[in-house]
Order: C-alpha cells, then sequence, then structure tokens
C-alpha cells in the first residue's frame, strides 16, 4: 500500500497540470480530495457534458441557509483535474475535509501560524509571494514533478508547528478518511490537498484515537449539497475569496493554450482594445510580444509571466494609458467566464423554479453586465418583468432597473441591467424559507410586510406587489393600508405613503393587475390629510418647513394620478392656507406658487402677495423663504414673467449688506436648483432690468429668411394652425 500525497495551491496551471501528469504516471485506484464530504454523493455530474468549469460545490445549513460555503473549481484547478481523472479511469472520488455539517455547527476559525508563500518567497529572494509561486510552479509546462520539493519545504517550515483550533480538526478528519481507505484495502492511494496540510498526513500516521478525541463532541447540522455555477471574477482575490487569485483569466490561458503562450495572450489583449475601437495593429502585438520576451530574458524568468505581458500591454498596446490597462485587466486578466451545470443536479426549491421560468422565457444568465428592453404588452416581457421584481423583494438582484422606476411605471417599457452574480445562489437558498416558488415565496414576504407597523412600510410593500404581480397579497395589504391610515393622527406619515399608494392605482392596467378599491383608500387617505394639514403647517421652524414642502410635493404629483374629486379637494385645501400668517413663509411661498401652476390664482393676485413678501417691512430671512418656496418649481417664470424678476431684483437690491450675508446661504440654494441656461437667462434679463440699453436688438438684416421660412410648417403644426 502507497500513499501518494500531491500538495498543491488550490488554483493554479501549474499544480494543475502537475496532478494530472502525476495520476495518469501512478494510476492510483482511490482519489481523496481536499473538500466537503457532503459532496461524495453528486460528485459525478462532474463528467456531464453540461457540467463547465468555473463551478462551485455549495453546502449549506437546510435550518439555516445563511450559514452556507462554496468550494469553486476552473479548469485549471488541480482539485478539478483529479476529479477528472478519478471519474474517467473509474476509481472512487472521495472529499476528505472537515465535513460541512460540523464546519457550520461550530465557531473555529482557520489559525495558520505563518503565511507559507510569503516565508518561501523571502527565502527565494522575491519580495512578491505571488510571483514567486508562479515562477517556480504555475509557470512550468514540463520537468520533474514539484511534489516532492514542496512536501520537503512545507515539512521544513512545520517543523516543530502543532496545528490548533479549526485546522488541527480538518487534519484530524483528513488522516481519518485516509485510514478509512487503507482499512478498505486500496493500493495506491492519491491524496490531492492544500500543500501546507502533507506533512500532517504523511505515514506513520497518528493513532486514531489522537483524532478521535480532537473531533470528539464537535456539534453538527443538516447539511444539504449542490453544484452552482461560478465565475473567475468570484476567483480573484478582489473578490473577498480567501484562496483567491490575481489573475484567473490569465491562468486559464497557461493551462489551457496549446502553446506560443505570449503571442496568443498579446493577440487575445489586441482583441479586447479593439472591441473597444481602439486602433491596435498586428505590429503593436509583434512589439508587445518582443518586449514582453524582452523583459523575461533580462529578468532570467524562465518563460514570460503576468508581468512581462502586462508591461509590454501598458508600454505597446495602451501608449502607457493605465486606463486602457485597467479595461485589459479586467477583461482578460481576471475576466468573467461564467460555468454551468447540468440541469440534473439537485436544486433547493425556489432555485429549481427559477431556472425551470428562465429556460422558458429564454433569460440568460450571464456574468457580464447587458441591459434588456421589456415591452410589457408582450406577453413574454410582461411575465420576464414580474420575475425580476419577485425576485428583487426576495433579495435575488439579478436585475436592477436601468431608469427611474417611478417614472417608469406609466408606461409599457422598462428597462434592465441584468447581472448573474453566483453569491445569489445562496439568496436562492435562503428564499426557501417562505416558499418552494419564486411566486409563493415572494408573496409570503409581502404578506409578512402587511403585518409591518408603519403605514409607509406596507405602502411600499404594496407597490412592490403591483410590480411584482402578488395577486393574492394586494387584499390584506390594502385592508392594512385602510386600517392604519384611519388609525394614524399623524398627517406625516399619511403624505409619505400616498405617493406610492396613487402610482399604484393608476399604473395597475399598464401591468394588467387588478387594483380595485386602491382609488378609494387613496381617498380617504387624502381627505385625513386635507382635514389635518392646517395644523401640521402652523409654526414650524425652518428645518420642519422643509420637510412638510417634500411631503406637500409628493402628494400634490400624487393627486394627479387620482380622480379628480380628489384632486380638487386637496387644491381647495392649499389654496385656503396658501395665504394664511401662521404657516411659514417658505410653504405659503410653495403654495402660492402651486396655485399659480394651476390656475388657481390669477396673475395679479400672485404678483400682489409677492410684493407685500418682498415688501421692506418683511423680515429678510422671512422673505428670503418665501421666494426660496416659491421658485422650487424652477426658474422659468422668472425669465419669461418680467414683473416678477424686477421685484425679486428689487427686493435683491434692497437688502442691508449684514441682512445679505444672513440669507446668501437660502439664495444659493434657491438659485442652485435651477439648470444652468435658466441661471444664464435670468442673470441677461436682470442685466436689462439694471441697464436698458444693454439690450441687443437683431437686425432684420441679420435674418436669415429662407432658412426661418423651413421652421414655420413645424411650428404651424405645434400650434394647431393650418
Amino acid at each position: 500500500m502507497t500513499v501518494h500525497l500531491l500538495g498543491i495551491r488550490h488554483h493554479g496551471p501549474g499544480s494543475a497540470r502537475a496532478v494530472a501528469a502525476a495520476l495518469a504516471e501512478l494510476r492510483p485506484d482511490v482519489v481523496l480530495i481536499e473538500g466537503p464530504p457532503e459532496a461524495d454523493k453528486i460528485v459525478e455530474l462532474a463528467v456531464s457534458e453540461e457540467m463547465e468549469p468555473p463551478v462551485a460545490l455549495l453546502a449549506y445549513a437546510v435550518d439555516d441557509s445563511t450559514r452556507a460555503a462554496f468550494w469553486p473549481f476552473a479548469v485549471f484547478s488541480p482539485e478539478w483535474q483529479a476529479i477528472k481523472y478519478g471519474l474517467a479511469a473509474g476509481v472512487p472520488v472521495r472529499f476528505c475535509d472537515l465535513p460541512a455539517a460540523q464546519q457550520f455547527a461550530s465557531s473555529g476559525g482557520r489559525s495558520l501560524s505563518m503565511d507559507p508563500l510569503g516565508t518561501l518567497a523571502e527565502a527565494g529572494g522575491y519580495d512578491d509571494p505571488e510571483r514567486w509561486w508562479d515562477d517556480v510552479i504555475e509557470s512550468r509546462r514540463g520537468g520533474a514533478e514539484p511534489f516532492t520539493v514542496i512536501a520537503d519545504a512545507m515539512r521544513e517550515l512545520r517543523h516543530g508547528e502543532e496545528a490548533t483550533g479549526r485546522e488541527a480538526q480538518r487534519e484530524a478528519y483528513m488522516r481519518t478518511v485516509l485510514r478509512k481507505a487503507i482499512k478498505e484495502g486500496f493500493e495506491q492511494i492519491a491524496v490531492i490537498c492544500g500543500a501546507w496540510h502533507v506533512p500532517a498526513l504523511e505515514l506513520p500516521l497518528p493513532t486514531a484515537t489522537h483524532d478521535q478525541r480532537i473531533l470528539k463532541g464537535l456539534p453538527k447540522r443538516k447539511v444539504a449539497c449542490t453544484w452552482v455555477p461560478w465565475t473567475h471574477g468570484r476567483l480573484a482575490a478582489t473578490s473577498g475569496y480567501g484562496a483567491g487569485i490575481t489573475s484567473p483569466g490569465w491562468y486559464h490561458h497557461l493551462f489551457t493554450a496549446p502553446d506560443q503562450i505570449t503571442t496568443r495572450w498579446l493577440s487575445k489583449v489586441a482583441q479586447v482594445l479593439r472591441a473597444e475601437d481602439l486602433p491596435v495593429s498586428s505590429a503593436h502585438v509583434i512589439e508587445a510580444v518582443r518586449l514582453a520576451d524582452t523583459l523575461a530574458a533580462l529578468r532570467e524568468r524562465p518563460l514570460v509571466g503576468l508581468s512581462e505581458v502586462t508591461e509590454a500591454t501598458r508600454a505597446v498596446l495602451c501608449n502607457g494609458n493605465d486606463v486602457l490597462l485597467d479595461l485589459v485587466t479586467r477583461e482578460a486578466v481576471v475576466g468573467e467566464l461564467l460555468g454551468s451545470v447540468p440541469t440534473e443536479t439537485p436544486q433547493a426549491p425556489v432555485a429549481a423554479d427559477l431556472a425551470a421560468q428562465a429556460r422558458r422565457l429564454r433569460m440568460k444568465r450571464d456574468a457580464t453586465e447587458r441591459v434588456i428592453e421589456l415591452d410589457l404588452r408582450k406577453p413574454n416581457d410582461l411575465e420576464k418583468s414580474r420575475i425580476l421584481h419577485r425576485l428583487r423583494i426576495l433579495g435575488v438582484h439579478w436585475g436592477v432597473p436601468a431608469q427611474d422606476e417611478r417614472r417608469a411605471q406609466g408606461t409599457f417599457r422598462e428597462m434592465w441591467r441584468l447581472t448573474w452574480d453566483p453569491g445569489l445562489e445562496v439568496e436562492l437558498v435562503a428564499a426557501g424559507a417562505h416558499g418552494t416558488t419564486v411566486l409563493g415565496a415572494a408573496t409570503t414576504v409581502m404578506l409578512k410586510a402587511a403585518d409591518s407597523t408603519t403605514l409607509a412600510d406596507v405602502t411600499a410593500a404594496l407597490e412592490k406587489s403591483l410590480l411584482a404581480d402578488l395577486a393574492d397579497a394586494l387584499p390584506p395589504l390594502v385592508q392594512g393600508i385602510d386600517t392604519r391610515a384611519a388609525a394614524d393622527a399623524d398627517v406625516g406619515h399619511l403624505m409619505a405613503a400616498l405617493p406610492a399608494l396613487a402610482r399604484a392605482s393608476r399604473y395597475g392596467d399598464v401591468r394588467g393587475t387588478d387594483t380595485a378599491g386602491l382609488a378609494a383608500v387613496a381617498g380617504r387617505m387624502v381627505s385625513r390629510v386635507c382635514a389635518g394639514l392646517g395644523r401640521t403647517v402652523h409654526g414650524l421652524d425652518p428645518d420642519a418647513a422643509n420637510a412638510v414642502q417634500e411631503l406637500i410635493d409628493g402628494v400634490q404629483d400624487a393627486t394627479v394620478l387620482l380622480p379628480e374629486t380628489v384632486r380638487a379637494e386637496w387644491l381647495n385645501t392649499l389654496e385656503g392656507l396658501s395665504d394664511r400668517a401662521s404657516v411659514p413663509p417658505l410653504i405659503r411661498g410653495r403654495l402660492t406658487r402651486l396655485m399659480l401652476d394651476t390656475s388657481r390664482l390669477p396673475d395679479h393676485e400672485v404678483a400682489l402677495r409677492l410684493g407685500r413678501s418682498l415688501s421692506p417691512g418683511t423680515p429678510t430671512a422671512d422673505a428670503a423663504g418665501y421666494v426660496e418656496g416659491f421658485l422650487a418649481g424652477g426658474g422659468l417664470l422668472l425669465v419669461h414673467d418680467e414683473r416678477l424678476l424686477a421685484m425679486v431684483d428689487g427686493w435683491l437690491a434692497g437688502i442691508p449688506d449684514d441682512a445679505f450675508v444672513e440669507v446668501l446661504p437660502l439664495l444659493r440654494r434657491t438659485f442652485g436648483t435651477f439648470a444652468a441656461p435658466e441661471r444664464r437667462s435670468i442673470g441677461s434679463r436682470a442685466r436689462v432690468l439694471a441697464d436698458p440699453g444693454s439690450l441687443v436688438v437683431a437686425d432684420d438684416n441679420d435674418l436669415d429668411a429662407e432658412l426661418a421660412a423651413t421652421a414655420l410648417p413645424v411650428v404651424a403644426q405645434l400650434l394647431g394652425v393650418s
């Protein structure tokens, strides 16, 4: 009986190539791989033609899906090559790490006493551990097997060291699995594990009693395990993955390219840059290859490495532009290759339901962001929209609206940015706590929201349910809103909840959703707001007045979507408050502007109120607040109404110096909200007021009559005249 310990780093082309070669030569009759033993039942799925790495094993606690872990594999992962070899050779493939059932049940963490790569790199004269490992292992394409040297190095590093905590538990379990294989009579046993663990697995092993003592009493949880697609981006160290690497795309190239590694790689980089319409020629690629080869020779490296091709890319293909180099890093060095798993892979119920619907609707999971446009008048597009909204309720953000949702609800068009992140698989598992389908789980979440204590939360839930077409959740939510609105004496709460309810009432027909009763509920809420608004706006300080003004604007927009009788009740209330002395100047100014915009007040009455508010006897701060509220709707009014502009200009000119400093922040806030063209126009007209002679009158001779005539038919059509 012989045990062959193949110490590796978890992701690397040199390690993977060395493992594949060693297994082909050793021809073991059992293969033990560092990984969760729960995956033994599904390891055979790796031979399926539909299984394309990168993929990952996902293990999660059945009673608490937030406790989950991934074991990723790329085509250049040594463990993946070991799995493929064992299944192709027809020999047992088993995982030998500490079971996930015990890892999830305890809180012990990994506790390495040193950085093995960093220590070895320093001993080899390298200041970069990644570069040392790349030179010694990953860039190898032949020569003697590295495992004996790796074992010697790790043995020296661990001399006098004793594993503790989680590491001790893991190694004890690995030895337990190894003993079991020996006891079963296997003659040639191959163990593929992290290089650090090799000394702990060398024969002779400690006694079984020793390891049983370490593992005794470890709690367990019920665990499920499956395969899920993974991405190169998720293999990168920048993703937060503990065993991550810096260059998944480069490593994939090193493992899969048959020859001419440098030339093929820089040609790929050129394709990335050309896809961005950048001028990269064959001559550029040739010069970049020469530079990379020269750099490797000067540095006495065995082969061109990532640092050499990166410097050649920056200097030749990117002309020293680091922004373009970042693009190459993102698209090529890291990459976003997304793997796939067989259809027969066991899945959590919600994940299986989503997969079936995605296949039916032809919604491809892609790791690269793409924008889709949906026409809600088309049944398939409407179903896609519902799926994406339901997933957002469940916290599975496969799609993110590419436009303001509130502004898009009144149209038949939706834009979405879709990006599939493998981490969403865990969210799908967690969604199983609410139901077995996407629809059922989302409905359950919204029904729980119906019990929320705040009116705004229930109203927001109603709007989400409408978008997701959760018919079973709508009646309880509507009832919850009506009940809370009747019991809530806080007018601010009612005003905050109204916009979402109004949108739901108005735009339900766009999505084919029955929203009967919502308008009635919204109407009753508006009546309660109108009854209590006078008390709410009485004697507010400036900060509170700002908050109430925003609520008023929200209800103003919302009532446009409600029946005309509701709108009229609201405007009548605002009209009655718009000139009440107890109302703060900011809100009085805003209400007066709303009355002007809705033709509730004639122009001369508005001018009279503005003039009175800006009279010398009015405190400067109050006048500034009135102006701020009045102009909050935009500055075009001052552009087109010279009388109002003259009033504001005269008031500004008459502010004493000491008071001007006090009101300047308010003025900056007011005029800062105007668009740049509005500010320019106001400035030009104000200059004319101060100096009428500055008005420039166009000379008729400067008019291009022929060009102007071409616009007349369009103007006539817009005005509705023949």
